[in-house]
């Protein structure tokens, strides 16, 4: 609430009103020692009804500001008093006197006066619905903002859908002679993957192989045809080797490590780099058996995920 914006214009006003108060007394004055036709009684009551009214105003704005202030927990300020036409301060307790004083008054007639009386006016109604929902805003607790941003999961082995997959099919790709299109059953499902394995791996020595893939990587176009997961190898810069799951595991069993909960995305975000950074932990040991910082990727109930002959170096 702005406290020095209305005390300024309550002392305006009050300064104002001791003006007119000192006008009024003169007018009456004058108005005795004329000739006029009106009646100085009936002029004189209707100047006083005029001062009471002003200076009763401004009173009660004066009032409002020192309750204002008390409710924001604030000290009152003094305010200077308005005097009436008979040099009395107005207060709220002579206010109930003058009251009465003016329903003895005979109802004014209308007459014409020279000067125009300054008269305070009521602040607009939206002025004042503004500043009682600003009071009230004020003394309201403010609530506490919530953390909108979720926790991120954690990123680990267990967000990846590694599966048993068998290939049914190898073709050359038609528009890459480094790549392979392959049908892959995964059990409940087939897929297609296009892998770059055309330089390691015989196609005879594909066909018919059981293979473990990544199976929620998002697809992907290669060189026009979408591959839809991703043969799992152990891998140098010279020689690839596809990773061979333990005897007895059929298409669609599912890959896991000890310690870590499964719990796959349906489809890796590629902005959130799960794979990059899992992959990063992902390693053939020097037995040949392939980990997750240092424990084994296994099926469940069957055995360990195992490299033919490359042992500490990479998956991918």
């Amino acid at each position: 609430m702005a406290n020095k914006d209305v005390l300024s214009r309550l002392e305006f006003r009050a300064v104002e009103a001791q003006k007119l108060i000192e006008h009024l007394k003169s007018e009456i004055a004058r108005l005795k020692s004329s000739k006029s036709e009106i009646s100085v009684d009936d002029e004189s009551r209707r100047l006083m009804q005029e001062n009471y009214e002003l200076s009763k105003e401004v009173e009660i704005w004066k009032e409002r500001l020192i309750k204002a202030e008390i409710e924001n927990g604030k000290v009152p300020i003094a305010l200077p008093s308005v005097r009436t036409s008979a040099g009395t301060p107005l207060s709220s307790g002579n206010v109930e006197v003058a009251n009465k004083e003016s329903k003895q008054l005979e109802e004014p007639k209308p007459v014409v006066v020279k000067e125009k009386p300054i008269v305070a006016k009521e602040k607009p109604v939206q002025e004042k619905a503004k500043s009682k929902k600003s009071t009230e805003n004020e003394s309201k607790p403010k609530a506490k903002k919530e953390n909108p941003e979720k926790v991120e999961e954690k990123i680990d082995v267990g967000r990846l859908d590694i599966r048993v997959g068998l290939i049914e099919n190898v073709d050359k790709h038609p528009d890459a002679d480094s790549l392979y299109v392959e049908t892959v059953n995964l059990g409940s499902e087939k897929r297609t993957v296009v892998s770059g394995l055309v330089r390691f791996v015989d196609k005879k020595d594909l066909e018919g192989r059981v293979v473990v893939l990544l199976c929620n990587l998002k697809p992907a176009k290669m060189r026009g045809i979408t591959s839809e997961a991703m043969v799992l190898c152990a891998s140098t810069p010279e020689k690839v080797e596809v990773l061979n799951p333990p005897q007895g595991s059929a298409p669609g069993d599912i890959v896991i490590v000890d310690g870590f909960e499964h719990r796959p995305d349906p489809v890796l975000n590629p902005k959130k780099k799960v794979w990059e950074t899992v992959a990063v932990d992902l390693k053939v040991n020097s037995n040949g058996i392939a980990t997750y910082k240092g424990v084994p990727l296994t099926v469940s109930g069957k055995g360990e995920i195992l490299a033919k002959s490359l042992t500490d170096v990479p998956i991918k």
